[in-house]
């Protein structure tokens, strides 16, 4: 099957690997002959994200692979460490686009007004909405963590706005 883009590039914490990073990264899949994933280190996870636990990059690392080898598109992937909210997509000119969330669609455009400040073509940006919960409250490690939901946006406690 002939896929829009030679190379896409995707990024993220992926703590609690969950629905919506599923939905994200089976997106760039969708669009991308080969996949280039940053996956936060585990000094830029903690600058991130200062409100929970973050599993150690080793984890996260091989709970990805996991996920990627069940989907069948291991062969397909390059995982890179990030060090910076913007990895390799200020220099890089080998990739064609990049998939992110709503939420992190704000940071897309500023690494293409740099890269063309830079002299780099911009990345196509693919923008994928939030996957919702059991609530309509997108789905997020923070919640995860905190025991409002699990993996699959499903309401754990009666407390969560919204429970039925």
């Amino acid at each position: 099957m002939r896929r829009k883009f030679r190379i896409v590039l995707v990024g993220g914490t992926f703590d609690e690997l969950h629905k919506g990073h599923r939905a994200l990264l089976m997106k760039a899949f969708e669009l991308g002959e080969q996949v280039i994933i940053g996956l936060c280190s585990d000094r830029l996870a903690r600058e991130i994200r200062k409100n929970h636990e973050i599993a150690s990059y080793e984890e996260r690392l091989n709970e990805l692979k996991d996920l990627l080898r069940a989907q069948g598109v291991f062969n397909r992937v390059e995982i890179v460490p990030l060090e910076t909210p913007y990895g390799i997509t200020l220099t890089t000119t080998i990739a064609d686009a990049l998939v992110v969330s709503k939420e992190t669609e704000p940071r897309a455009h500023e690494i293409n007004e740099i890269r063309k400040k830079n002299g780099l073509t911009p990345l196509e940006i693919i923008v994928i909405e939030m996957v919702p919960a059991q609530n309509h409250i997108p789905i997020s490690s923070t919640r995860i963590r905190f025991g409002e939901i699990d993996r699959e946006g499903y309401l754990l406690r009666k407390d969560t706005f919204g429970y039925e």
